[in-house]
């Protein structure tokens, strides 16, 4: 044994020798001849380490046996702690290259417009208005603008970039509270360019009133205020109402802080408006106007804010909103009136003593039994709204009165506006 070691030595020395010479000559060599030296040299290290320390492990008494095989057991034992090592070893890997990526719990009210209680200024306009005559309820800057039928609504026509502002008794001083909202229909035209909305009364009010005023330049893929003030769509869809559509706008100012809505979709959110609006202006425009192409509008409201939901209940024990909306002497729900439910659902989620009898109520335009059944059928449907989005039947009941207790003039567009509300009246 001890000369089977010395021998095993000797070898080792003898590669180690070897290896120095070859060292040594490195210089007198070129790059391939070395580096196929030097990797032999270091297997034949390997081989004499390899070999001392198996006659090291004899001489102490170990491996005394070499094993022929092992047995089915061990074998699958071996294999599977294998598999296991290697698993571990391949997490621990991927938790080092690939960090995992924390979930997040967004949640974005894109449409939390709610509109005002008391209405200002409502033109639909009035079927009552003479086809082809200039609408009685504003008044004219530039262009030409006329009452018109379209697919049987009564609509403001522009013909040529009329320019016109709502038609006030005190339209020379500032008419536009420090809680307003501001809403309209609009239907651009293919072709036709976009609505530019002044946030003060371009003809009968003084320069110096308004003399910081912005103008917002609305399409139905954008809305742009000049000063840097720019909100999209997160996809710009440059197809989108390519061959004309109607389209809903939304304004909504509350002491300083200015919101502009586009269909369902908040695009601007300016947390201090600098400008103190005034009045209001609408001004479509063309880029290349053809033959019987034209801007329609409808369904303008000026109104003033009002009180938050849950401070009206504790001083009135109810709530008037009159900006849900509904299909002409149909129950159907518009999508714009969604800020005012979801307005009342979460008030009832957070604040759950309270229930609510859902009241509707009408104009007096029409037959009174009509109302009667018009005003029953749309409580039904908002109550049957609330409760789809998960308050519960027994806090929720519904009535309808038609045009029974009135809360404005019938004589009056803004007066029918006031009376077309539905109501949430707690009760125990």
């Amino acid at each position: 044994m001890k000369c089977y070691l010395f021998i095993l030595l000797f070898a080792l020395f003898s590669f180690s020798t070897n290896a120095q010479v070859k060292v040594d000559v490195k210089s007198k060599t070129n790059r391939e001849a070395n580096q196929r030296a030097n990797n032999k040299t270091d297997q034949a290290i390997d081989k004499g380490f390899d070999k001392l320390e198996e006659g090291i492990g004899n001489l102490f008494g170990k491996n005394k046996k070499k094993k022929k095989g092992k047995n089915k057991n061990e074998a699958l034992q071996e294999q599977q702690q294998t598999q296991q090592n290697n698993e571990v070893g391949q997490s621990a890997e991927t938790e080092k290259t690939e960090p995992a990526v924390p979930q997040m719990d967004v949640q974005w009210a894109k449409f939390d417009f709610v509109p005002g209680d008391e209405v200002l200024f409502e033109d639909a306009p009035s079927a009552d208005e003479e086809n082809g005559e200039f609408p009685s309820r504003w008044d004219l800057i530039a262009g030409q603008v006329e009452i018109a039928e379209v697919d049987g609504e009564t609509v403001l026509m522009f013909l040529d970039g009329g320019e016109i502002i709502p038609y006030f008794k005190n339209s020379s001083e500032d008419y536009l509270p420090e809680i307003f909202t501001i809403e309209f229909d609009f239907y651009r035209p293919k072709d036709g360019n976009r609505v530019t909305v002044y946030l003060s009364d371009q003809k009968n009010q003084t320069y110096e009133l308004y003399q910081n005023a912005q103008e917002f330049e609305i399409t139905p893929v954008r809305v742009d205020a000049p000063g840097g003030i720019t909100a999209e769509h997160a996809e710009r869809d440059y197809t989108f109402c390519e061959n004309g559509c109607w389209t809903h706008v939304s304004m909504a100012y509350t002491k300083g802080k200015l919101k502009v809505y586009l269909d369902d979709t908040r695009l601007i959110n300016i947390p201090h408006y600098e400008f103190n609006p005034t009045g209001f202006t609408f001004y479509p425009y063309f880029a290349d106007a053809g033959e019987g192409q034209a801007f329609y509008a409808k369904n303008f409201r000026i109104a003033k804010g009002g009180v938050k939901y849950y401070d009206r209940v504790l001083s009135d024990g109810k709530i008037i909103v009159n900006g849900i909306r509904f299909d002409v002497n149909k129950a159907t729900i518009k999508p714009e009136s969604n800020g005012a439910i979801n307005e009342i659902f979460e008030l009832m989620q957070k604040q759950t003593e309270l229930n609510f009898s859902v009241e509707g109520h009408t104009d007096s335009d029409g037959d009174d039994a009509l109302n009667q059944t018009l005003s029953e059928k749309r409580a039904l449907a908002v109550m049957d709204r609330l409760i789809s989005l998960g308050i519960p039947t027994n806090r929720l009941k519904s009535a309808g009165w038609g045009e029974g207790k009135p809360i404005g003039e019938n004589g009056t567009a803004e007066g029918k506006a006031n009376n077309r509300r539905v109501e949430f009246v707690k009760f125990q």
